[in-house]
């Protein structure tokens, strides 16, 4: 299939984040370079036992039957989601080119050229009728990038003809930033935690997975001691491109110990938001805006410190007419189709990869006789 011949098509694209909170698929239509169109979108949330038993693998905890186990229900969840957006859009699977299925991270070790997504290319497939693209990350992790982010390719494509220099902020259970500037290459690493030791936090004091509005956190007081302890980590001032693991931050609860369910709840907040400063403060050139994709825009405390800290205009994407809830599962059905044509999805200025490099395996349906 060469560039020339290649017509937009329609891809779905999947993912699931770091929160585990659960599966987001879009619809998008796009040459690879170009998005022509978006299509619907939805989300299929874990199961509150699930989401447990996906938690109990990070870091490849447990027996490998158990994570197995979990990778199996993992992809029958995945392939549900891709029905319901079928038959939601009025699709059969004749008109999708692609899907592009991230899986469920639970192991990120790029300084080992390690990185683990749970999910069964083969399987989902099988069950949908329809190409997949999956374990995106490999490749470039084993050829010593970071192998995250992924998305600033999309960004790019997306933020075509908006002013620059400008940073798309994603914020799920680790936050990362894409710079689009027309003086420099495409830029884009981790800024640190994003939703994940809040989440964390929330669940150990409440059991409830996340603190809802920022209201815990509205409520609370920062401790800045605290904060100063969390944010002198080295990897803060460490250069891009980097990448985190989920729980790589997880010492930072040894600096909260006697605070209250609001303060550490506060204190966390702004830990995330400090941490997006520092990383601001390692680019070339400072973004006029940010705009904010992943669960985070949609906590009111966390948008107002990062307001202050950045000190530029921040806000959610929906103010550039995207959709922030399936701005990442865009970006993978975005990645799949990038691989049928051959395309790179990583850069040495988003992953530290040694040049620009394709991604992904491809598998089909088994035929039916």
């Amino acid at each position: 299939m060469t560039v020339e011949t290649f017509a937009p098509r329609w891809a779905i694209g999947l993912m699931s984040g770091t929160s585990l909170d659960g599966i987001d698929a879009a619809l998008i239509e796009s040459d690879g370079e170009r998005v022509t169109a978006i299509g619907p979108a939805l989300t299929v949330p874990y199961p509150p036992t699930f989401r447990a038993a996906i938690y109990g693998t990070l870091g490849e905890r447990g027996d490998a039957e158990t994570i197995a186990r979990v990778e199996t229900e993992i992809t029958r969840l995945h392939g549900e989601a891709v029905m319901h957006l079928m038959n939601a859009s009025g699709m059969a699977p004749e008109d999708i080119a692609v899907v592009g299925f991230h899986g469920q991270t639970i192991a990120h070790r790029p300084e080992q050229r390690y990185t683990r997504q749970l999910g069964n290319g083969a399987q989902l497939a099988n069950t949908v009728k329809v190409p997949v693209v999956f374990d995106l990350r490999s490749a470039d992790v084993q050829a010593g990038g970071q192998g995250a982010p992924l998305v600033p390719v999309f960004h790019a494509a997306l933020a075509e003809g908006l002013e620059r220099p400008l940073a798309v902020l994603n914020i799920g259970g680790v936050a990362n930033v894409t710079l689009l500037s027309d003086d420099h290459d495409l830029l884009a690493f981790d800024t640190g935690p994003g939703n994940a030791l809040i989440d964390d936090w929330m669940h150990r004091h409440t059991g409830t997975p996340q603190d809802a509005d920022g209201a815990a956190a509205a409520a609370g007081t920062i401790h800045r001691d605290a904060l100063t302890k969390m944010i002198s980590h080295p990897w803060f001032s460490a250069p891009p491109p980097k990448s985190l693991d989920r729980d790589a931050f997880m010492s930072a609860f040894s600096h909260l110990e006697g605070l209250s369910l609001e303060d550490g709840a506060a204190t966390l907040s702004a830990f995330t938001a400090l941490s997006v400063a520092r990383a601001a403060s390692l680019m070339p050139v400072l973004p006029k805006r940010w705009l904010v994709c992943g669960g985070g825009r949609n906590n009111p405390t966390l948008m107002r410190l990062l307001n202050e800290e950045l000190g530029v205009p921040v806000e959610a994407v929906e103010e550039e007419g995207w959709h922030g809830d399936a701005l990442e599962a865009q970006a993978f059905g975005f990645l799949a189709l990038r691989h049928l044509r051959g395309l790179p999805l990583t850069f040495p200025g988003t992953t530290g990869c040694p040049q620009p490099m394709t991604g992904g395996r491809l598998v089909l349906p088994e035929a039916v006789n």
